[in-house]
């Protein structure tokens, strides 16, 4: 492919559509299911902390934003009960920060949400194409990571 073609040129506005659909899907979802104060930054956020927690250094490189602004949305989540800090296990100096039941009970919605939106893309593909597409997309992104790109 020496000179991008029409399909190659777009795929990635298809792509990046299609997320954004995705995680607008998500968080209507989240809202739905009661968690009405968090964005979808939070679940992001929450992607990083579970299952083990992460320090704020870990959340800020995960979320690619500065310490600074991590150390504040970590404030915004332990006020609202979803996060807590807990003294790190090997690191005297840091802060381990976990998910509370609230926040596990919000990734739990989350998780929901996520598979319910993407019901309807079954009667557009059928079973068959959607677990190829499946397939595919694990080819294609193999890291899994869940961050956001601002």
């Amino acid at each position: 492919m020496s000179e991008p073609d029409s399909i190659a040129l777009s795929i990635p506005p298809l792509l990046i559509a299609l997320s954004a659909d995705l995680v607008h899907a998500i968080d209507a979802g989240v809202r739905r299911r009661g968690f009405e104060d968090l964005r979808p930054a939070h679940g992001f956020a929450f992607a990083r902390l579970a299952p083990d927690g992460a320090t704020v250094n870990e959340l800020a490189e995960h979320l690619g934003v500065t310490k600074q602004a991590a150390s504040q949305m970590v404030e915004e989540l332990v006020r609202k009960g979803y996060v807590d800090r807990h003294p790190h296990p090997t690191d005297a100096r840091a802060k381990l920060i976990e998910l509370t039941g609230r926040g596990w009970a919000c990734t739990r919605a989350a998780d929901a949400a996520a598979a319910e939106a993407v019901v309807p893309w079954e009667s557009v593909l059928g079973a068959e194409r959607l677990r190829e597409l499946h397939d595919d997309l694990a080819r294609l992104a193999p890291s899994g990571r869940l961050r956001p790109v601002w």
